[in-house]
């Protein structure tokens, strides 16, 4: 029996090998021909009865008496617009002739957020295609294609054997046509019938529209029953493109139920207070097809894709200054990556997919440097994930950057959060962050610090059980997220954040000025710096300096080293920024975990404990002379200082000395491991002045990676040995009237500063951002009472004890106050 299928839009009839889809193109989600529409009215392509689909209302499918079925999918992921732009004329269930009107959309609004607005009409059960209208013009109503309608081909799949299994759908916006037409090409091979029950409906897995009228929301669980004589393997080929999420915990399921009302600590990554609703975010993994279309068109393929993202990036980087930029810039080059994409190559070659290869290349390098147990590393492994992502969402023709739309006063809670997630999110609508994992010197953490957002890290699978939409109050001064409190706690909370943001209008209206202590004891504040921008902003938030220049900025994007006139020139404009006050400019900090393509390293088990700082600086010989004569130009028109990364022995600093012009400024050392803690006496002997990298000082003393998602709660660096080290090498410095500052996570901290000041050290260089409050803190402290409260901190067991010991201090300038310093 034949059936004609009329055209529900009036346009350009298209094969549906040139839909920029591979779903449709492939006819993964069934045959039929596509339709560049003119028209903005799908009607009916035949007399039939709508089918459900679900919510979809991008999407009408009309079944005829004798069982066809025929997809009209408006648009190419218009399933994220959510409805948008779409109003639905006729009801599931409706009786409609050939020509009736099904749905309108805006084809303006459509077409700015859709990726194209080609619409394809497919048969989703049974019948063949025959006699299309292709590469010409058609009118709505004009015969599309004809269809040979005949035996269900799934009847002929029936058997004794059946098997059940359970699976959570990992799609973000459901089962909508794409992820179903995935399931069906899985299934092509097998026999067995296959259906899929949620909530007491069931649907033939082999049917988009069928699938789709389940409803079946991202983090559902779906039962997949088959029937057949190879009933298990369509299960396991069901499991192929379900199963990255069947076996995950259960903490990784959406929605979930909210839990009992209550306080979840985590780690704060960045300071501040937020009162807002729970708005979850996922992170699911989308399935990719393994086997390839052919080398050449796969190669192509990943090749455009590549080029589409180093061009996304490279369009946000141009917007973007400080810690954004520097992030995005550094996900560009990884692009680039020679041994990535020839992994990548080496896979399409024998057969693969472009999607498939990336995703194994990405995820085989991140596995190896997560091995490594090194910080820095496993920031290089979540980039090469995010990396991951972007890429096949390119594959995907999905747009690069895909941001969840966010209701005002946002609070983010995820497992884990992407730097490209944060950086596509809303900021008016973002409130804040909870993070069931990470840690909080991460990329991301640093990207929302320099934002101003309050986040935590680290606080645990319990977070995942917060529903969405449910009031929170997210504390990341004390470290704790508070879930549906009561209504009294809320207008607390928001009250207390307002006096807050009165205060950082204070703060920073006040920042220029010196910060003395209440006996008369003056701390200086520096910025840390990694571009001009970054200058810009520490003398805007009132630095008193630059303690720490990081020049890598200069070095890590780009095929050849920079030469001397050009790190000159940024060195000298850098310095110029901040308007004659002394500037820390910190030598090349890479080695084995941080590579840069024009320098050839070894490979290491271990780049922690590698070539890291001054060592591969001596190592290239030639490029540590070119910047250090940079620098000593740079030091004759504005205040510059040498910093010398991860030294140990004085014999390094001599080693360096052989390498520097006649007019080398004054020296200083990182002090950044044990050895140089304790070996400070020596090191001060030989140069101008200390400075402390708490962050690293903390990793190497109490051996914990600052990435790790479960250890990031314990590194922390008032532990009492990462204290007596620091006590250690103020002392070393004291004998040779050396002075000693602080830099990393640390000196950002307020909880730190009172012993950091007890100690000795009156010298810190923290986030821009954080230098007003810090000032203000400083105000408020008497440096006799740091002394002593230092002496009490070095004698506590535990870095909980030392904080503990903190808060009792500063608790009654709290309650005098309300709030926190």
């Amino acid at each position: 029996m034949t059936l004609e299928v009329r055209a529900p839009l009036s346009g350009w009839a298209l094969a549906l090998a040139e839909v920029p889809d591979e779903v449709f193109a492939q006819a993964m989600a069934g045959d039929g021909v596509a339709i560049d529409p003119t028209s903005d009215v799908v009607c009916a392509p035949f007399d039939g009865v709508v089918v459900p689909v679900g919510e979809a209302r991008h999407a009408v499918t009309v079944r005829a008496a004798n069982g066809v079925e025929a997809l009209i999918h408006v648009g190419i992921d218009t399933v994220a617009l959510g409805g948008r732009g779409f109003e639905l004329l006729a009801r599931p269930g409706d009786r409609v002739a050939a020509g009736a009107p099904l749905l309108r959309f805006d084809m303006d609004a459509v077409a700015r957020e859709a990726k194209s607005l080609v619409t394809p009409v497919v048969l989703c059960a049974k019948g063949s295609v025959t006699r299309r209208a292709t590469g010409r013009k058609v009118a709505q109503g004009e015969v599309l294609f004809e269809v040979e309608s005949g035996e269900d081909a799934g009847a002929s799949r029936a058997g004794a054997d059946s098997a059940s299994r359970r699976f959570r759908v990992p799609f973000d916006h459901g089962l909508h046509v794409r992820p179903a037409a995935l399931i069906a090409a899985a299934l092509r091979p097998h026999l067995a019938e296959v259906e899929l029950v949620l909530h007491g409906r069931s649907g033939n897995a082999r049917s988009a529209v069928a699938l789709m009228a389940l409803g079946a929301r991202c983090g559902d669980t779906v039962e997949a029953r088959a029937t057949g004589s190879d009933a298990l393997g369509a299960l396991e080929a069901l499991a192929s493109v379900l199963s990255a999420v069947a076996d995950a915990p259960a903490r990784a399921e959406l929605p979930r139920a909210s839990p009992v009302p209550g306080r979840i600590e985590g780690v704060v990554a960045s300071r501040g207070v937020s009162v807002g609703i729970a708005a979850r975010l996922s992170q699911r993994d989308e399935p990719v097809i393994e086997a390839g279309a052919g080398a050449k068109t796969d190669s192509r393929a990943l090749r455009s894709a590549l080029d589409a993202v180093e061009g996304h990036l490279a369009s946000l980087a141009d917007s973007a200054q400080g810690p954004r930029r520097d992030l995005l810039l550094a996900h560009a080059e990884l692009l680039r990556d020679p041994a990535l994409t020839g992994q990548a190559n080496d896979l399409i070659r024998a057969g693969k997919s472009a999607a498939f290869a990336w995703r194994s290349a990405t995820r085989a390098s991140a596995q190896t440097l997560a091995a490594l147990e090194d910080a820095r590393m496993n920031e290089r492994a979540a980039d090469l994930r995010d990396l991951e992502r972007q890429v096949l969402r390119a594959l995907r023709g999905e747009a690069i950057a895909s941001a969840r739309e966010l209701a005002p006063q946002s609070v983010v809670i995820a497992d884990d959060l992407m730097p490209s997630q944060l950086i596509a999110l809303d900021p008016s609508r973002l409130a804040g962050i909870c993070l069931a994992r990470g840690g909080a010197t991460s990329h991301v953490a640093i990207l929302a610090a320099s934002a101003g957002v309050p986040m935590l890290v680290a606080a645990g699978p319990a977070v995942l059980d917060v529903a969405e939409g449910t009031p929170v109050v997210l504390d990341a001064e004390h470290g704790w997220i508070d879930v549906d409190p009561p209504p009294a706690e809320v207008a607390s909370a928001a009250q207390a954040a307002s006096q807050r943001a009165a205060q950082r209008a204070a703060d920073l209206a006040n920042a220029h000025e010196p910060a003395l202590t209440l006996d008369g004891v003056r701390i200086v504040v520096n910025a840390n710096a990694g571009s001009l921008a970054d200058a810009v902003s520490a003398m805007e938030h009132g630095a008193d300096g630059c303690g720490l220049l990081r020049t890598e900025f200069l070095f890590l994007d780009r095929r050849e080293a920079p030469g001397e006139d050009e790190q000159a020139d940024q060195y000298t404009r850098i310095a110029q920024a901040f308007g004659g006050k002394p500037v820390n400019v910190r030598t090349l900090d890479i080695g084995g975990d941080k590579p840069i393509a024009y320098l050839p390293l070894p490979r290491e088990d271990n780049p922690a404990l590698g070539l890291r700082g001054v060592r591969t600086s001596l190592a290239n010989p030639e490029l540590l002379r070119v910047q250090l004569r940079a620098i000593a130009r740079a030091a004759s028109k504005a205040p510059c200082r040498v910093l010398v990364p991860m030294v140990n022995d004085p014999e390094e600093i001599a080693a360096l000395r052989a390498h520097a012009p006649g007019d080398l400024p004054a020296i200083g050392v990182m002090i950044e491991t044990p050895a140089a803690a304790l070996a400070a006496r020596a090191l001060a002997e030989h140069v101008d002045f200390l400075s402390i990298g708490s962050n690293d000082l903390a990793q190497y003393t109490l051996a914990i990676d600052r990435g790790h998602p479960d250890l990031a709660r314990k590194l922390d660096a008032l532990h009492p040995a990462v204290l007596r080290l620091i006590a250690a090498t103020v002392e070393g410095a004291r004998a040779h009237g050396r002075s000693v500052s602080v830099c990393g996570a640390m000196a950002s901290d307020v909880d730190a500063l009172p012993l950091l000041i007890g100690l000795g050290v009156h010298e810190i260089s923290a986030t821009p951002s954080t230098i007003p409050r810090l000032k203000r803190t400083v105000r408020g402290l008497h440096a006799g009472e740091c002394a002593e409260l230092a002496r009490r901190a070095l004698a506590q067991e535990s870095a909980a004890a030392v904080r503990d010991l903190a808060a009792q201090a500063r608790a009654p300038s709290q309650s005098s106050s309300g709030v926190s310093p």
